[in-house]
């Protein structure tokens, strides 16, 4: 298979992506994503894309229960009651460290927010997992990490996936709400006949998993731990995330990004493509009940 840009490049490093219903006011709902080092939101509206400034950095978000988002800034997150985002709260930084960021998360079944961090300079075990509880208590739950990215939850929510980049490796969980993450596994390892490190995934309806491949010009669906389906992202070497959008959840959509990417080259590089694989995908998990 091969995605499609759909629309010119609106971002520099897009990551994220989110499709939720009740963010639209018109429609089945809304592609959102973030441009991660401009610090903005943005949203996917026909041919247009709105953008919101929230911070020095917007590393991931996600809907909440109740209305509004929850939005991962460079060391800590910020809660809107509003789908437009105009009364962003921003909580106090979690750490002090300022060479340590937020890089990407996910809600479990429960809607407790996961989210990973990464040293700027990419400093092998700086990284931690964190986790957000719906009542507002953050504390790291894995350490050791050094870009820890994708995180998403089987359809029955008793297995979570998770990348830490650089290792090339699709880590399984245990997950059940009294425990939470336990277990930890390889669940894939990528072979060095595969382009690119695994960066944010997604879930579908059946329970496979697919895999954004920074450097890879791809992303790869997994069921049962082998390779089962190859998108191709034509023209863009880095492609970031992906998640499923549109009424029935049926269209694949990917963000990209020019990270790296020397001036005049790759001229699609930071667009959104899209591709209509087949299956269905998860509907995204809110934060909060």
């Amino acid at each position: 298979m091969r995605a499609e840009p759909i629309a010119k490049p609106h971002a520099f490093h897009a990551e994220g992506p989110i499709w939720w219903p009740e963010w639209s006011l018109e429609g089945p709902g809304e592609l959102r994503y973030v441009d991660m080092f401009a610090g903005d939101v943005l949203t996917v509206r026909g041919d247009a894309v709105e953008r919101v400034h929230v911070g020095k950095i917007a590393a991931a978000l996600r809907p909440r229960g109740k209305g509004g988002a929850l939005v991962a800034l460079e060391r800590g997150f910020a809660l809107s009651d509003n789908n437009d985002l105009s009364d962003l709260q921003v909580m106090q930084p979690i750490w002090a460290d300022d060479a340590v960021r937020f890089n990407d998360g996910g809600c479990d079944p429960m809607g407790n927010f996961y989210c990973g961090t990464m040293a700027y300079d990419q400093t092998p075990g700086a990284a931690s997992l964190y986790l957000l509880t719906t009542d507002g208590m953050a504390s790291p739950v894995l350490g050791d990490l050094t870009i820890a990215n994708g995180i998403g939850w089987s359809p029955e929510g008793e297995t979570a996936y998770f990348n830490d980049t650089p290792t090339r490796t699709i880590s399984a969980f245990d997950w059940e709400p009294e425990t939470g993450l336990t277990e930890r596994r390889p669940w894939v390892q990528l072979p060095d006949d595969v382009e690119g490190n695994p960066d944010g995934l997604w879930v579908d309806q059946e329970g496979g998993v697919w895999i954004a491949l920074y450097g890879g010009s791809a992303v790869h669906r997994y069921v049962d731990g082998k390779l089962s389906e190859v998108v191709e992202v034509p023209g863009v070497t880095n492609v970031t995330a992906c998640t499923f959008g549109g009424a029935d959840l049926q269209t694949l959509y990917i963000t990209t990004s020019r990270e790296n990417v020397p001036d005049g080259e790759q001229p699609l590089a930071g667009a959104v493509f899209s591709c209509k694989p087949g299956v269905g995908g998860m509907p995204v998990a809110p934060f909060g009940a």
